[in-house]
């Protein structure tokens, strides 16, 4: 797995996950939420900000099951998935991750027939505190 990029911004993002948190950056003087992590709020043009604690529950946005592999190093992985989650206590709020079957699964755990757009998942963090996504049952 290729490690995430932290920058200045997104390291809170990173270290509340490392602890099983999902975290988002909100504006400390409006309240919105934005992702990704920036110093400067679009909506009113704050420079203040807060991390807020998520249920951890969203639904999938959009997903894609790539073949071939685009990068060489997931080639073994084949056939694994990368949704788009877009968080239910923030709408408008979207994460990239990877659905799989369970807390710990490795990627390409999830048959990709089980994905559907509209379905519901909640947060599980994999190696290193990289959030995952694994299906709510119903």
């Amino acid at each position: 797995m290729l490690p995430p990029v932290v920058d200045a911004d997104g390291a809170p993002f990173w270290e509340y996950a490392a602890r099983g948190e999902l975290r988002i950056q909100a504006c400390a003087d409006c309240g919105e939420p934005r992702f990704p992590p920036r110093p400067c709020c679009p909506h009113c043009r704050s420079f203040g900000s807060r991390w807020r604690l998520t249920s951890g529950l969203g639904r999938v946005w959009s997903y894609v099951v790539p073949h071939p592999p685009l990068l060489p190093a997931y080639a073994a992985l084949v056939p694994y998935n990368a949704a788009v989650v877009e968080l239910a206590d923030a709408p408008g709020i979207r994460l990239v991750g990877n659905l799989v079957a369970g807390p710990g699964d490795p990627l390409g755990s999830l048959a990709p027939d089980r994905i559907r757009i509209g379905a519901r998942v909640r947060v599980v963090f994999g190696a290193g505190g990289l959030p995952q996504w694994v299906l709510e049952r119903s």
